[in-house]
């Protein structure tokens, strides 16, 4: 198996798993939400620790406690990805795993979006008419909701602004996710000191089972992404963007088909075109990938012309096996 189809593997089997997590969350219940979320949150700590005591990699925090620019975006970061993983918790666990499938269809166009308003990028037609479309697919779900769908709402802007944020950290998954989980570890161990004061703490109490599926939260939450960012090395934008739509898919069979989740016909006509306006964002960033790798060949044969005989002479000798 070739390097780029082992990044396939990976991706699918991430994605794979993102969208399966309603079954997981579901089989967490009784557990309340928070209770879930603060439970994540630790364990995930102590299984990334143990990931990068095994790679020898604890160096980087010394570099990031000294950069105080980074730390603060760290610390962002952890505060909106732990709003979107509340979210999420909630809205599968209320049985609104439908609405939690939408948030992450229309992740891809808050993320253009955001792109426009905070790094000043500009928009290509095609780019504008799939957000029109988007925003028309939202006008006519809430129509049929009879609210806005929050939760869609909040999963799309929580993720794309941790998106955003993570891309200008540049921090390596595990190490990242290790200093996300650790900031907001403090705040979720006080609250599950709270709940076993109470006596409302339901870890511990339902069955060995379920004890065991809290303790993998952190598991389930740092295997796919790691994953993850192993296809990412290996795959090109254009495959990562055809894969990322296998988890919400898979999230929206779950809702339908697992949970008998309603699918009246106007909220499938506003999936429709949710699905029209990712057609036509995903065509138009194919296209624009496809004529960008056209001109960089155009642009390298140009100079190796331009070069001139001795370089083209030369070159074949670069493709021979070492000696």
């Amino acid at each position: 198996m070739n390097d780029e189809r082992r990044g396939y593997v990976y991706g699918l089997t991430a994605y794979v798993m993102w969208g399966f997590f309603p079954i997981y969350f579901k089989l967490l219940r009784p557990a309340a939400p928070l209770e879930i979320l603060a439970h994540r949150v630790i364990w995930s700590v102590l299984f990334v620790s143990l990931v990068l005591a095994a790679m020898r990699n604890w160096r980087f925090l010394s570099g990031l406690l000294r950069d105080r620019r980074r730390l603060g975006g760290a610390a962002l970061a952890a505060v909106f990805i732990g709003l979107n993983w509340a979210t999420y918790i909630y809205g599968v666990n209320s049985s609104r795993v439908v609405e939690t499938a939408l948030g992450y269809f229309i992740t891809p166009l808050v993320v253009v979006l955001l792109g426009v308003s905070v790094q000043r990028e500009r928009l290509r037609a095609w780019q504008w008419v799939a957000v029109g479309v988007g925003t028309l697919a939202v006008a006519v779900l809430t129509v049929d909701y009879g609210r806005l769908p929050y939760i869609a709402l909040i999963l799309a802007a929580t993720f794309g602004t941790y998106s955003l944020i993570k891309k200008r950290l540049s921090l390596p998954p595990a190490e990242g996710l290790f200093v996300e989980s650790a900031v907001l570890a403090l705040p979720a161990l006080i609250y599950l000191g709270w709940l076993g004061n109470t006596g409302d703490a339901v870890f511990g109490q339902v069955s060995a089972g379920h004890t065991v599926l809290m303790m993998l939260a952190g598991v389930a939450t740092a295997v796919p992404l790691l994953l993850f960012a192993a296809s990412a090395n290996r795959v090109s934008l254009v495959g990562m963007g055809m894969m990322q739509y296998v988890a919400p898919i898979l999230q929206l069979a779950c809702g339908v088909l697992l949970y008998r989740e309603p699918m009246p016909a106007p909220r499938l006509a506003g999936f429709a075109l949710v699905w029209v306006a990712l057609i036509i964002f995903t065509v138009d960033g194919i296209r624009r990938a496809r004529a960008a790798g056209r001109n960089a060949a155009a642009d390298t044969e140009s100079r190796r012309v331009a070069a001139g005989p001795v370089a083209a002479t030369t070159e074949p000798a670069a493709a021979l096996p070492p000696r």
